[in-house]
């Protein structure tokens, strides 16, 4: 029933005014599931890139491009896969997404590399996912945990906790994270005094958070769900008593959480990928214009990754998976021309030209030899009702 449900949760939007498009591109996104909230923003701001390069004129000629969405759920991987072979069947040639890095794994295993589709991920951050088997298939604009759970310590030590708790969503994100922030905090001296693995879609958490208090520790690393048991372990301590202190992993952030505890967060703090360059600056103003609120976690990455897909078949000239596929790299890194949000048109007439461009985006964009963004992170904290930034790290 679960994957009929989502084989039905699949709609198109068509950009420009032909009745059928030119050039299909899929997005995968947990738009069920423990990160739902955060997925519309995502969706749109990819979406927002699609519709810029589809409105220039300029992408191959002037073809336009229609989207096709899909439901990766987040963590259902039989459910994901499905829903991604739909895609394929309906004949995308490249794929924004999908987001959490279990279901990413899977489909980019199962589905997207056997079929030569590029899968361009703003959100999987597994460190296991840098040594999958893509025959160079699969890339992401954020950048790994194993970068990303050594940010979160740095913020931690920072922030003078001596002893912290950690609790990891069990999966392959969670546990991923949950090793690294480990052996980073331990590094900088602090006291890891237990670390535990939740599941996330119970209706109370209070059992887990019980054996996080008798462990104590000055506050919780929760490296999980915002809409799920991460949610609920924050619910749970604060219902107890046990911990006002979260250390917040980056599917953690975002306003839905603030929303359900307002002030009760005013000690937390966490981090996620993020940049505040100028690029940074630029896509606010364009997500602004267009209607997408830009401050949410991995937005300006869903953007970077749809941009990263049209640029890369202008530079090949052609919508053909695997000249998609070979040209990703040569648009995303020096040298060449840089191009930040909103000069989409600007980065397709170069390329026309036979120019080199080098697309920095909204995040600063350069990829490592394995396609994965070595991306900067944003400290954030909660102040006046929302998740601010502090500074890049």
């Amino acid at each position: 029933m679960r994957k009929l449900f989502v084989a039905a949760f699949m709609f198109v939007s068509i950009f420009g005014t032909k009745v059928m498009a030119d050039i299909k591109m899929g997005i995968i996104l947990g738009f069920t599931g423990p990160i739902e909230s955060l997925t519309p923003a995502m969706a749109a701001s990819a979406e927002l890139a699609f519709k810029e390069a589809s409105d220039s004129g300029s992408l191959l000629g002037g073809k336009k491009i229609e989207v096709m969405r899909a439901d990766s759920t987040c963590v259902d991987s039989a459910a994901a896969t499905a829903a991604a072979e739909g895609l394929i069947s309906g004949g995308v040639a490249a794929i924004m997404g999908a987001d959490c890095s279990g279901v990413t794994g899977a489909i980019a295993t199962n589905v997207a590399v056997p079929n030569g589709v590029v899968m361009i991920s703003p959100s999987a951050t597994s460190p296991g996912l840098t040594t999958l088997d893509d025959k160079g298939y699969f890339f992401r604009t954020a950048p790994s945990d194993a970068r990303g759970g050594q940010i979160l310590a740095d913020i931690t030590k920072d922030r003078k906790v001596k002893s912290v708790a950690i609790t990891y969503t069990n999966n392959d994100y969670g546990k991923g994270l949950a090793d690294v922030y480990k052996a980073a905090v331990e590094a900088h001296g602090i006291k890891v005094t237990t670390v535990t693995a939740h599941e996330d879609g119970k209706a109370d958490y209070s059992s887990e958070v019980a054996t996080l208090a008798s462990a104590g520790g000055d506050a919780v690393a929760v490296i999980g769900y915002l809409d799920q048991g991460g949610k609920g372990i924050i619910q749970a301590s604060l219902d107890s008593g046990a911990f006002d202190k979260f250390v917040l992993s980056d599917g953690m952030i975002g306003q839905s959480l603030v929303d359900a505890f307002g002030k009760d967060l005013s000690k937390s703090f966490g981090s996620m990928p993020g940049s505040t360059g100028k690029g940074a600056g630029i896509f606010a103003e364009v997500a602004k214009a267009g209607g997408v609120e830009a401050s949410g976690p991995y937005t300006a990455e869903s953007y970077d990754a749809a941009a990263l897909i049209v640029l890369a078949m202008q530079a090949g000239n052609s919508a053909d998976r695997a000249s998609i596929a070979k040209n990703v790299m040569d648009v995303a890194n020096a040298p060449g021309k840089k191009i930040y949000p909103g000069e989409l048109k600007k980065g397709l007439d170069l390329l026309a030209k036979g120019k080199k461009i080098n697309y920095e985006g909204a995040t600063g964009v350069t990829f490592t030899d394995v396609g994965e963004a070595e991306g900067s992170f944003l400290e954030q904290e909660v102040k006046g009702g929302k998740f601010k930034t502090k500074k890049q790290r």
